[in-house]
């Protein structure tokens, strides 16, 4: 027996979150059974414990889109017991049974060894969200950044956490976007050298161009802020695009694009390839401070997830919740 954040829905479509005593009998089917130790709290997973917002397939459900921990049995011959693993993505915590447990089975493929110079907790800390953070910088880096300031637009998330410590570390220079004001020596403290209020790049402007200000960006908000920053870009400058807190909505013109050749990249983790899931977390190994991780993680238990899951639906969240699922 051991331990879940199980998810069920009642006849009348309500759903309820409770900790509870399962057995590995009840865990789906797959190649791998792991030994979590820590999962991490992310907007997904916030929807997950809640309503579920069209992401859960079937209840009951246990959450938790990412996971670390240590095999304890496998079937493919990739993997062995004591083996330290790492997962992200492939819709695990949405259509499948996630890290918000003591034990979790999963496909091989969708594993990967736990990169040298980082441990369990570490890996969590960085989780999902510094993951893509890792991924954007790279797209960023694969299409040069330009000189002058890189935007990291909310900044004080678990994307832009991580972002702003990895670009600040590399040596550019970093201009967190916040609404909250509180942030701004945490956003300090994790490199960046210039704090740029939400208010003043929230709102769209009749004009399709503004200065060029920024070298790259790194967009966790999408709707009329990325509209905006879109019209502030340098020539050739890219924005690589990682959520939509703002909204899916996208009320620019073409006009950055043709005239400017700003490049807009999207940055997908769910479905990642192996081998550049691999390369990311090589590099947050040797890119990402663990001084500045540190200062990022919100320790948390399993009984801390419901009210944790309602927190982050409203913005309410800073930095990387680490969960200890053994506490």
């Amino acid at each position: 027996m051991f331990n879940a954040l199980v998810v069920e829905k009642n006849d009348e479509g309500k759903t309820s979150a409770s900790v509870q005593e399962i057995g590995i009998d009840r865990l789906p089917e797959g190649d791998v059974t792991v030994a979590v130790d820590y999962s991490t709290v992310n907007y997904k997973d916030g929807l997950c414990i809640g309503p579920g917002g069209g992401l859960v397939r079937n209840y009951p459900h246990v959450p938790g889109i990412d996971f670390a921990g240590t095999v304890e049995a496998s079937d493919d011959p990739r993997y062995k017991p004591g083996d330290k693993v790492v997962l992200t993505g492939w819709r695990v915590g949405e259509a499948y049974w996630g890290g918000y447990a003591q034990k979790a089975r999963v496909k091989a493929d969708w594993l990967v060894p736990l990169p040298e110079g980082l441990d369990t907790r570490q890996a969590m800390a960085v989780g999902t969200a510094g993951f893509t953070a890792m991924l954007a910088v790279m797209a960023l880096e694969d299409h040069g950044i330009k000189d002058g300031p890189v935007l990291v637009t909310g900044a004080a998330g678990g994307v832009g956490s991580v972002a702003t410590a990895i670009l600040a570390n590399l040596g550019h220079e970093v201009a967190g976007v916040t609404g909250r004001p509180e942030t701004t020596d945490y956003l300090t403290s994790l490199g960046a050298t210039r704090i740029v209020a939400r208010d003043e790049i929230n709102e769209t402007v009749k004009r399709p161009l503004e200065a060029e200000t920024w070298g790259g960006c790194i967009d966790a908000v999408g709707g009329a802020m990325l509209a905006r920053v879109l019209g502030q870009m340098q020539y050739g400058a890219s924005v690589a695009a990682v959520g939509l807190a703002g909204g899916a909505d996208l009320p620019a013109t073409v006009i950055p694009f043709l005239l400017r050749g700003v490049n807009l990249l999207g940055i997908d983790s769910v479905m990642q390839p192996y081998d550049n899931r691999v390369r990311a977390w090589q590099r947050i190994a040797r890119d990402l401070p663990m001084d500045k991780l540190d200062s990022m993680i919100q320790p948390a238990s399993l009984s801390d997830l419901p009210q944790l899951g309602r927190d982050i639906l409203k913005g309410q969240v800073k930095g990387r919740v680490v969960v200890d699922v053994n506490v």
